[in-house]
């Protein structure tokens, strides 16, 4: 589509898309109305996507395109003033930007928008530095908190919540597809998806799973008859559970319940990730076991598989007990941190030509 914007918007735009989304889904869609003046359209994938509840997890990646507008508005001399429309569709949020000029330089942050990363691989396992966990603190805006898990034992209780929570991501249909959808085989690199050399299993359980999931049947095989979710598990989620610095939750003021409280979310998850990387440091979002206990808390129906919808009882027990008295009902984010080498593969972003719409169009 193309579209004349004037270069300081263009450069606002083109450094904004680089926000984190599941999947890289990227589920925002840009209308130029002035100069000054950017209506985002935030989508959500909740009736495809089992991970996408309510489209709460779209939300919170729309919330970080704000703050990364934001950041990169600072670039330009000028400030984001950020105002959702009221009364329209959650899975179809309208938000005007406008902006103003602005006086200061840049924010730092602004640096490592690009460089922000997501390490699915070991990472070091050398401790965070006191400087490196007060700079992620600060980062949070007021009332937003992080509760940090580093010791080994710590590491090792989140490790094994990892690995038997993915015994639920990789046994249901309902996720099957959406794996199916989001790898780009065969890429060190995808502008809309996840290339499978950063998916983080070693090249012989790659080709498996790409032979398995071309068919949920062979899928459902090999777990049945072979363990055939046990290396992913092992290579995913309980090895990189054990090498990384620590994990961490983020945590809101309140429960959170609307639009706003996930949009607001997302900004403070944004800001925080991008303080990680200004900080030398990698992390790797670990949300499917926030998602799933909030099913479970809602008496929310997510599978035919009575097997998974019965572990996640015990997987909302013990994410509570991790959070020692804290309300689970204020956990938005989960990952883990640490330094180490960078990612050889990486998924990038669709040009902003294919980001831009007229009107309502999210096409």
């Amino acid at each position: 589509m193309a579209q004349a914007i004037p270069d300081h918007l263009h450069r606002i735009l083109d450094l904004a898309r680089w926000a984190p989304s599941g999947d890289n889904t990227q589920p925002w869609r840009f209308e130029v109305l002035g100069d000054e003046h950017v209506r985002v359209h935030g989508l959500d994938t909740r009736d495809h996507v089992v991970y996408d509840l309510d489209g709460h997890a779209s939300q919170l990646a729309v919330g970080a395109l704000l703050e990364t507008l934001a950041i990169a508005a600072t670039g330009e001399r000028r400030q984001a003033r950020i105002r959702r429309i009221p009364d329209t569709p959650d899975d179809h949020l309208l938000i005007d930007v406008e902006f103003d000029p602005a006086a200061g330089g840049a924010d730092p942050l602004i640096d490592v928008i690009e460089k922000r990363v997501v390490q699915r691989r070991p990472m070091s396992t050398r401790p965070l530095t006191q400087a490196q966990r007060q700079a992620l603190e600060n980062a949070l805006p007021a009332g937003f908190r992080v509760r940090w898990f580093e010791p080994l034992a710590e590491r090792w209780r989140v490790a094994r919540l990892l690995f038997d929570n993915a015994k639920i991501r990789l046994t249901i249909p309902e996720a099957f597809e959406v794996h199916r959808s989001v790898i780009e085989w065969g890429a060190r690199f995808s502008a809309d998806r996840i290339p499978d050399q950063a998916v983080g299993v070693d090249p012989l359980t790659a080709r498996l799973m790409r032979w398995a999931m071309a068919d949920w049947r062979r899928i459902a095989r090999l777990n049945r008859w072979a363990l055939g979710d046990l290396p992913p598990r092992i290579q995913l989620d309980l090895l990189p559970g054990l090498a990384c610095a620590a994990h961490f939750t983020l945590l809101a003021p309140a429960a959170l319940r609307t639009v706003d409280d996930y949009l607001d979310a997302g900004r403070a998850m944004q800001r925080f990730w991008l303080t990680a990387a200004s900080q030398g440091l990698y992390v790797q979002p670990e949300m499917t076991p926030v998602i799933f206990s909030r099913y479970h808390r809602e008496r929310r129906h997510f599978t035919q598989t009575a097997a998974a919808a019965a572990k996640v009882e015990d997987l909302n027990r013990r994410l509570a007990a991790m959070l020692a008295g804290e309300s689970v009902d204020r956990l938005f984010f989960m990952g883990r941190a640490g330094d180490g080498p960078p990612p050889r593969a990486r998924s990038v972003r669709r040009p902003l030509e294919q980001l831009l719409v007229s009107g309502r169009s999210d096409s």
